[in-house]
């Protein structure tokens, strides 16, 4: 394989010849930092940093579980409050919407694409609860910060192909590794269902279920 096509992805693995390059933070402008830091400290996110200089201010926060943080401040961006749209991935959208109203934000409630698609802009195709299928990627929610930048909720509980690397498995929380066994334990029983069979080696094929659920692999049957 040549070098171009080791860089390029064609003729084998796309990652080899690519140096990783993990999203480390996300700029958001506010116009009062200590309002802001004060909601995202309610929120529960970890406070990693409150650096001052002379003519700067880097506050960082980071959800919990994400690898990814924000960052707001003075000096940081020209951008105008407010005008952040971002997305937060839940692996239970009713339960991430009572936490938010629990912490007394105004989360939207959970919603869905009337359509039966994956829009979660077009307020006027929404319909109320979670998708009524409970459809992966296709369930919603939403809140905004003090000056107004949206963050958007996404349940996601498996990964469509290609999306995760395959040699990795993760759960960012006890609560996402807990909702994980209770989708294996509801699809398991489902199997045995089928197959008239209690299953003795469940513990390896709840494995196969919960790793093919973050791959985007096709389940056991």
């Amino acid at each position: 394989m040549s070098t171009a096509e080791a860089a390029s992805g064609e003729g084998g693995d796309a990652r080899v010849g690519r140096l990783d390059m993990k999203l480390e933070t996300v700029v958001i402008a506010v116009s009062d930092v200590d309002r802001a830091k004060a909601f995202y400290e309610s929120l529960g996110w970890r406070l990693d940093a409150d650096l001052r200089g002379d003519q700067f201010r880097i506050v960082q926060f980071t959800p919990p579980g994400s690898g990814c943080s924000i960052q707001f401040g003075v000096g940081l961006t020209s951008a105008a409050p407010g005008t952040a749209q971002n997305l937060l991935v839940v692996s239970d959208i009713e339960a991430a919407n009572d936490e938010l109203t629990g912490e007394g934000v105004d989360a939207s409630g959970a919603f869905h694409d009337a359509g039966g698609g994956y829009n979660r802009w077009d307020r006027d195709a929404r319909a109320a609860g979670p998708d009524p299928q409970r459809r992966t990627y296709a369930s919603f929610a939403e809140f905004r910060d003090p000056d107004g930048n949206l963050w958007q909720l996404q349940e996601i509980t498996s990964r469509l192909p290609g999306r995760v690397d395959q040699t990795e498995t993760t759960y960012a929380s006890v609560n996402d590794l807990a909702s994980a066994l209770r989708r294996a334990e509801q699809a398991h029983g489902e199997h045995e269902a089928r197959t008239g069979v209690r299953d003795e080696n469940w513990p390896d094929w709840y494995a196969t279920f919960m790793v093919a659920e973050q791959t985007g692999d096709e389940p056991p049957s």
